[in-house]
């Protein structure tokens, strides 16, 4: 817990985190990753071949030393938009709070596009702001490591047409 005290003000703008990245591919290319859900479970290396399974519509991703995430899609609109809720763990109720993942891709002057991610909705998940605050703080550093990931395996790809993600 922590003794910092935030305005309503602050504590609704800390609700969110909002991080982008330019990338140097087209943006076909980078939907091919973006509408995986979980793509950014990791160690700040995306794998080309996760361990995705399905069970009916939430996608269940392993990761050898994270452990097991559930997904759930809200929206894909290729090759533009993506939308997930981070369901959590096998042992958290699918009905239990979690946050909202959002995608976007936008195309750039010049080539290239910019991935912009949005994770939202940190106040929802415990009443006590010092508790989802904490949470919060593992994402927001997290976004800075998985969009540099997204970026390095998507242009890796990019300049080899004959790899997938």
């Amino acid at each position: 817990m922590t003794d910092i005290t935030h305005t309503e003000a602050e504590l609704a703008e800390l609700d969110r985190i909002a991080r982008r990245i330019d990338i140097d591919a087209p943006a076909e290319r980078v939907w091919e990753l973006v509408a995986r859900p979980g793509w950014y479970i990791n160690d700040g290396v995306v794998e080309a071949e996760p361990d995705l399974r399905y069970e009916g519509d939430v996608a269940v991703v392993r990761h050898a030393s994270l452990g097991e995430f559930r997904f759930r899609t809200v929206e894909l609109d290729k090759p533009r938009y993506a939308a997930f809720r981070w369901i959590g763990t096998p042992f958290r109720d699918e009905a239990s709070p979690s946050t909202l993942i959002e995608f976007w891709i936008d195309e750039r002057d010049g080539g290239g596009v910019t991935l912009r991610v949005v994770e939202s909705g940190f106040s929802g998940l415990a009443d006590d702001p010092a508790a989802w605050l904490k949470e919060r703080e593992g994402n927001d550093k997290g976004w800075l490591t998985e969009l540099a990931a997204a970026k390095a395996f998507v242009e890796e790809r990019a300049a080899d047409p004959t790899r997938r993600p």
